[in-house]
């Protein structure tokens, strides 16, 4: 028999709080985290802003700062949000065998060593060329290996392995936006298949640093609204110009349900199915048809063993950007069928940006509360309706309404899909 999983903590650090509790009052009154870039001089850039992470240290989860010195901002936004998580949950209280506990993240690169490599380059140029040896000897002298090392996707679930002391299954996945939401759902399939009892999985990505802006500016999916940078990201509205890139991390703890309730956990909700395509089409663009995106909400769905019509809100991937609002409209057409047009949809990245591989466990968690407190957060900037996006996108104000099962969905570049179902905890 399938095991049940259920979550039992959750913790996010992002542009619009440091804490579950600040992030979803910020959502559910419509507030944008987004601003002018801080984090580096952004000013000759086609984009100049961003949804920054503001005014938080590791020290805020009682973490000691010296060791975190040289840990890269990815990992230390891992920390903060699985030790909300895990402190939420109290897992570390029950005398849990540390074979039985495990990470899964979708976890991002790490912050890239900009200044010391342009002083390695500057070293390495020479009036008749490129002098090799000399990039290197300058590098061997300014690089910090732990830096260094902190690129590694990788490295934030080593980290909180050594926190926790989990010595059970360790693994990342980097499948750009869909990372942590495909994360979620392999460790879902750990405990259901018995190999674990509990796991802490999420995400963490930060890559407002040059070279992210820089490539995703030439792939032209950057708003470059400028002027208007909170009104920037406008899912499923017709002047929508593209993404606003976001940070943060974002932690759930995934409980096998006997366990939970022999302790007497709390339980947000149920993980009630899982489903992963892939396009198989091209690297930037969903399939225009949503051929990926509808079977993988339909696996979802067979997995959760529910029908349609029983989903009562959609946390829609909803980047802002023209391809992927018009596709994903379609595809949720064509799987929510007559019930299409009285399914609330909405996308909370119109808020807090797009925080790519922390993306979808952030969503998840706000399908959560909007579970627990029965109100639907809303898409932001929604002004000017599209003919192509013509759901039912709870536009501008957050909604009231009964909400026992929410589906979330995450589509990642290259064509990677994750629905994940979650519902009402019942026995």
């Amino acid at each position: 028999m399938t095991r049940r999983v259920v979550i039992t903590g959750v913790g996010s650090i992002n542009p619009m709080g440091h804490d579950v509790a600040a992030v979803w009052q910020g959502l559910k009154e419509g507030r944008s985290g987004v601003g002018p870039t801080t984090i580096f001089d952004a000013s000759q850039f086609p984009t100049n802003f961003s949804a920054e992470v503001k005014n938080w240290q590791v020290d805020a989860v009682g973490e000691d700062l010296s060791t975190w010195e040289f840990r890269g901002r990815h990992s230390r936004f891992a920390a903060g949000a699985a030790r909300q998580a895990v402190n939420d949950a109290g897992i570390l209280d029950l005398g849990l065998d540390p074979q039985r506990l495990g990470i899964y993240l979708g976890s991002g690169e790490g912050s890239q060593d900009f200044d010391s490599f342009a002083q390695m380059m500057v070293a390495g140029l020479t009036e008749d060329g490129f002098d090799v040896a000399e990039f290197t000897r300058k590098g061997l002298e300014v690089l910090n290996p732990l830096f260094e090392l902190e690129q590694e996707p990788n490295m934030p679930a080593g980290h909180l392995a050594a926190m926790f002391n989990a010595q059970g299954p360790n693994c990342n996945c980097l499948t750009a936006c869909a990372a942590s939401s495909q994360a979620i759902g392999e460790a879902t399939e750990l405990i259901r298949r018995g190999d674990v009892d509990v796991m802490i999985s999420g995400g963490t990505h930060s890559m407002i640093h040059p070279l992210g802006v820089t490539g995703f500016n030439l792939l032209t999916a950057l708003s470059q609204r400028n002027d208007d940078p909170t009104g920037a990201s406008r899912p499923f509205d017709r002047m929508r110009d593209g993404f606003v890139l976001g940070e943060g991390a974002a932690m759930v703890v995934l409980e096998e349900l006997e366990l939970a309730k022999q302790r007497g956990a709390h339980i947000y909700g149920e993980v009630l199915g899982y489903g992963s395509t892939a396009d198989a089409y091209r690297i930037t663009d969903i399939h225009p048809e949503g051929r990926g995106a509808i079977r993988c909400m339909r696996m979802a769905l067979e997995d959760a063993r529910i029908n349609p019509s029983d989903v009562d809100y959609v946390n829609a991937h909803g980047t802002s950007t023209q391809v992927n609002d018009r596709v994903e409209t379609r595809a949720c057409r064509a799987v929510f069928g007559q019930d299409a047009d009285k399914t609330p949809i909405s996308s909370t990245k119109s808020m807090m940006g797009h925080l790519i591989a922390a993306a979808g466990v952030t969503e998840l968690i706000v399908c959560l509360m909007a579970i627990r407190d029965n109100v639907l957060p809303p898409t932001i900037n929604y002004q000017n309706p599209d003919p192509d996006c013509d759901l039912d996108y709870i536009p501008n104000e957050a909604r009231e309404t009964s909400c026992r099962i929410a589906l979330n969905n995450s589509f990642g570049f290259g064509g990677q899909n994750i629905t994940l179902v979650v519902g009402e905890f019942s026995a």
